[in-house]
């Protein structure tokens, strides 16, 4: 009886060391603190830049950085993309991807086009929606266009961006390229885009807001 209780409890106590042991090996099996979907269009995508050079990149580095479990960043961001095309990619990415935190910075392209603010602001509207059916937080980034456009339209687009941050309640930066656009060095020949000195500091203008998120 002696021998038989002795060898319970030592096999007891062999669990319990085997369980010490492998909490380690189980905390660094630990996956990432969750996944950022950046859903953008040129400005995003590192247009006619080095890929790491671009905003996006820039960000992954900045939370591998400052965070021990680093989230990850899925920049599916595309040049030309409006928020009509990516209203249609939308439901695949988040069945694929399972964001956290889905990065929306569109219009821009859709502006250039013609679309007025309220067609603009109703496929953002449906992106949130997915987004936060999907369970993720929401940044919204908006855009401003060229004074061309006149001064009508550039308050109904920004009031778009408004007013679905206030619906919503998601965090809103209004203007991404704020402190970039017009600034000697930062835009590229084409005044569109920033160059790749402006992107740090378009980071700059989105992580306040993106960081209380992750």
């Amino acid at each position: 009886m002696r021998k038989t209780g002795w060898s319970r409890r030592a096999g007891a106590m062999m669990v319990l060391l085997l369980g010490f042991l492998l909490l380690p090996g189980l905390a660094c099996a630990k996956g990432p603190a969750g996944t950022v979907l950046v859903l953008g269009d040129s400005l995003s995508a590192a247009h006619n830049i080095p890929v790491d050079a671009g905003w996006v990149s820039l960000l992954q580095q900045r939370v591998r950085q400052q965070s021990k479990t680093p989230a990850r960043i899925v920049n599916a961001s595309m040049s030309g993309e409006t928020t009509a095309g990516a209203l249609t990619r939308l439901p695949d990415l988040l069945a694929r991807e399972k964001p956290t935190v889905v990065v929306i910075a569109l219009g821009g392209n859709d502006a250039l086009r013609g679309l007025t603010p309220a067609q603009v602001q109703g496929n953002l509207e449906k992106m949130v929606q997915a987004s936060q059916k999907a369970g993720a937080k929401v940044l919204l980034l908006g855009i401003d266009v060229p004074p061309n456009y006149g001064p009508a339209y550039r308050q109904r687009l920004a009031a778009a961006y408004k007013a679905l941050a206030t619906q919503y309640k998601v965090p809103l930066l209004p203007f991404l390229l704020e402190g970039v656009a017009l600034q000697p060095g930062m835009m590229q020949a084409d005044g569109l885009h920033p160059t790749a000195q402006a992107q740090p500091k378009v980071l700059d203008n989105v992580w306040p807001l993106l960081r209380p998120l992750l």
